[in-house]
C-alpha cells in the first residue's frame, strides 16, 4: 500500500460558504490531484451542480455525489465504501469531503478512526484524517445562533426524531474543528471581525482561525496540515480547557469572558429550575456537571448554546458506589483522588460559563441562591419537589 491519503473534512452550517471554498480550492490546486466527495441533503444536488459549473466536471479529478442523507447517519456505509474505492484506485494526492450543513463533525471523524463493523472496512489503512475544517459565517452567525429554532422547524431535516437546535449544531461544528474559516468577512466591520475571532478563540482555543472573502483560502492553509488527533480534538473545546484551569484571558478586551463555577453543595431542584427558566441572555455557552439534591446518586450535565438548554445524566457519582468499587476507581484515577472529599466524595457542581459582557457576580449570586441552605442540607432531600425533566442518557 502506498502512503496514506490525507483526508480533509469541510463542515459548516447551511449557507456558510463551504462550496465557495471548495470551488476556490479546485481552481487553485496547483497541479495537486484532489478527489472530492460532496454530501448534500436535498433531492436536487445544488452544491455539486455549483462545483460542476465552476469547471470541476471538466477536470481529471473524481467527484462523487452522495445525496438524500447525512454523513453521520444514513450514508455512513456509502461514504466508507466510496472512500475505500477512491483510495484503492490511487492516483490522488488528497481527498476532500464536503459534509452536509447539518452533519455533526464527531461521527464523521469516527468514520476514519474506527473500523466499521457492519461494513467491515478499516479506512485508517488507506487514509489519514488530516484536518477537520469548519466554515463559519461571520455575517449570519448571530442571527442563526440566537434564532431559538430547531433544524426540524427550519425544515432542514426530514427526521422527526432529530430534535437538534441550530445553536447546538453551530457550537458542535466550531468546538471540534482544527481550522475555522471565517466567511463573508467583507460584510462585517473590522472591529466586529476582531471581536468575532476572539469569540471563536474562546470556544476553541486550539483551532487556527483564517478570515477569508469569497472562499479565497490558499490550499497550503487547509491541505496536508497533519492536525487531526481524535483525543486532542475531543479535549479541545474552550469549556473543557476552562474546567481544567486552562484559562484563555486575551479575549476579555472585547467583553468576552469566562469563569468556572465550583461548589460542593447540591442545587435545590425547584430553585435551579426557576433560574434556568430565566437564563441570562449574555451567556452564550455553558457546560459542565451539576449535583442535584433529589438525584443524589447521579451526576447531571448541563449543555447550553444560545437559547438551547439541555440537561442529561452523566453517570453515577463514584461516591454512590460500593466501597470496593470506589477503591478500585480511586486507584485507577489519580486526578479523582486529589479532589476526593472525605464526606461528599466526588459530588460537586463544576460548570463553565462563557459570555458577552457577563456580570460574574450576579450570575454566581443567582447560582448560589439555588444551592441548599444549611437547614435544607440536614433535611430529607427526597421530599423536595423536582420539576426538572428526567435525566436522559444521551
Amino acid at each position: 500500500m502506498n502512503k496514506k491519503i490525507p483526508v480533509t473534512v469541510l463542515s459548516g452550517y447551511l449557507g456558510a460558504g463551504k462550496t465557495t471554498v471548495l470551488n476556490y480550492l479546485l481552481a487553485n490546486k496547483d497541479g495537486k490531484k484532489i478527489a472530492v466527495i460532496v454530501n448534500d441533503m436535498s433531492e436536487i444536488n445544488i452544491d455539486s451542480q455549483l462545483i460542476q459549473n465552476g469547471g470541476f466536471s471538466r477536470t481529471k479529478e473524481t467527484l462523487v455525489e452522495l445525496t438524500n442523507g447525512c454523513i453521520c447517519c444514513t450514508l455512513r456505509e456509502d461514504l466508507i465504501m466510496e472512500v475505500e474505492k477512491l483510495a484503492k484506485n490511487g492516483n490522488i494526492d488528497y481527498l476532500v469531503i464536503e459534509s452536509t450543513g447539518i452533519s455533526e463533525p464527531i461521527p464523521v471523524a469516527q468514520t476514519f478512526t474506527y473500523i466499521d463493523e457492519e461494513v467491515g472496512i478499516d479506512l485508517s489503512k488507506f487514509c489519514t484524517l488530516d484536518a477537520m475544517i469548519t466554515v463559519v459565517d461571520a455575517f449570519r452567525f448571530w442571527s442563526d445562533y440566537e434564532s431559538g429554532e430547531s433544524l426540524l422547524e427550519r425544515k432542514q431535516t426530514d427526521d422527526v426524531q432529530d430534535i437538534r437546535d441550530v445553536s447546538d449544531l453551530l457550537i458542535d461544528q466550531i468546538e471540534f474543528a482544527n481550522i475555522l474559516l471565517i466567511s463573508k468577512t467583507d460584510l462585517v466591520t473590522p472591529e466586529y471581525l476582531q471581536a468575532f475571532k476572539s469569540f471563536l478563540k474562546k470556544l476553541n482555543p486550539e483551532a487556527a482561525i483564517v478570515p477569508m472573502v469569497n472562499g479565497a483560502v490558499a490550499p497550503e492553509e487547509i491541505l496536508d496540515k497533519r492536525l487531526f488527533d481524535f483525543e486532542k480534538a475531543s479535549q479541545g473545546a474552550g469549556w473543557i480547557k476552562e474546567l481544567n484551569d486552562e484559562h484563555i484571558p486575551e479575549t476579555e478586551e472585547y467583553g468576552i469572558t469566562s469563569f468556572v463555577y465550583r461548589r460542593k453543595r447540591p442545587f435545590h431542584p425547584e430553585r435551579w429550575y426557576d433560574w434556568l427558566k430565566a437564563f441570562p441572555q449574555e451567556i452564550v455557552r455553558s457546560k459542565g456537571f451539576f449535583w442535584l439534591a433529589t438525584r443524589n446518586n447521579m451526576s447531571g450535565i448541563l449543555s447550553q448554546a444560545g437559547s438551547s438548554i439541555q440537561i442529561q445524566g452523566a453517570g453515577n457519582w463514584v461516591a454512590s458506589l460500593s466501597k470496593d468499587e470506589q477503591q478500585m476507581i480511586l486507584q485507577e484515577d489519580s486526578s479523582l483522588t486529589s479532589r476526593w472529599d472525605d464526606i461528599l466524595g466526588d459530588r460537586l457542581t463544576e460548570m463553565v460559563w462563557i459570555g458577552l459582557e457577563m456580570d460574574r457576580y450576579e450570575i454566581e449570586t443567582g447560582l448560589d441562591s439555588c444551592l441548599l441552605t444549611d437547614e435544607e442540607m440536614v433535611s430529607d432531600w427526597t421530599k423536595l419537589s423536582d420539576p426538572l425533566p428526567p435525566f436522559s442518557s444521551n
